[in-house]
């Protein structure tokens, strides 16, 4: 089964730039793992200091070797002293079964 989830951290003040650049090295390296299907950061619009990541992975071995990673390691290390609270927050998301349909495209929506 597909794992699904967000991270959300808050850059501390004076530290917007240095984890935009952590975040974006972390998502090549997070990219090109074999179990990773998407790895996608964005600043919220409304508190741009926060970062907030949606991923995917394969499945439940993907993730934990995702977790398991040296890169992920040092990641995390490295973040820790630039944000809120010392790390990210991880919420599990759970799919919504909504039709066999294809999803609606920006465009179509009113």
């Amino acid at each position: 089964m597909t794992i699904a989830l967000y991270a959300e951290f808050t850059a501390t003040a004076g530290n917007h730039a240095l984890v935009s650049d952590l975040i974006a090295e972390f998502a090549q390296q997070v990219r090109a793992e074999p179990g990773n299907m998407v790895f996608d950061p964005h600043h919220r619009v409304d508190s741009p200091d926060t970062v907030f990541v949606y991923e995917t992975y394969r499945d439940q071995a993907a993730f934990d070797e995702h977790l398991a990673s040296s890169h992920g390691h040092d990641f995390n290390l490295r973040l820790g002293g630039l944000v809120v609270g010392g790390g990210s927050r991880l919420t599990m998301l759970s799919p919504i079964t909504v039709g066999t349909g294809p999803a609606p495209k920006a465009l179509d929506l009113p």
